[in-house]
């Protein structure tokens, strides 16, 4: 069973840049034909598609993030990472990572999910 979990600081300051990491266990982030993706819940707010890395190493944004959002990855650690710079307190929200076996940015379709972590914008 694939399991995600990801890390990264729960705090960080206006104007810097939120750098979050999913590791995965259970699963290899290469295998055909999974897609893994950043989806993050803002207080008060529904779910919000960020971006994916496919099995290839394709990498797909959310336009209204893609300016600010870079997705990369680490096959050898199987991990992947989410960087959003210049963020705001409008950035502050649940991130997870997820995985679903077609392209998709709809966050219902995912079928595994990391248990989130809480990311606040302040100084």
């Amino acid at each position: 069973q694939v399991q995600l979990q990801e890390s990264g600081p729960g705090l960080v300051k206006p104007s810097q840049t939120l750098s979050l990491t999913c590791t995965v266990s259970g699963g290899s982030i290469t295998t055909n034909y999974y897609y893994w993706s950043w989806i993050r819940q803002p207080p008060g707010k529904g779910l919000e598609w960020m971006g994916a890395i496919a099995y290839s190493g394709s990498i797909y944004y959310s336009p209204s993030l893609k300016s600010r959002t870079s997705i990369s990855r680490d096959t050898s650690k199987n991990q992947f990472t989410l960087q959003l710079s210049s963020v705001t307190p409008e950035d502050t929200a649940v991130y997870y990572c997820a995985r679903v076996d077609y392209y998709t940015e709809l966050p219902h379709e995912y079928d595994y999910w990391g248990q989130g972590t809480q990311v606040t914008v302040s100084s």
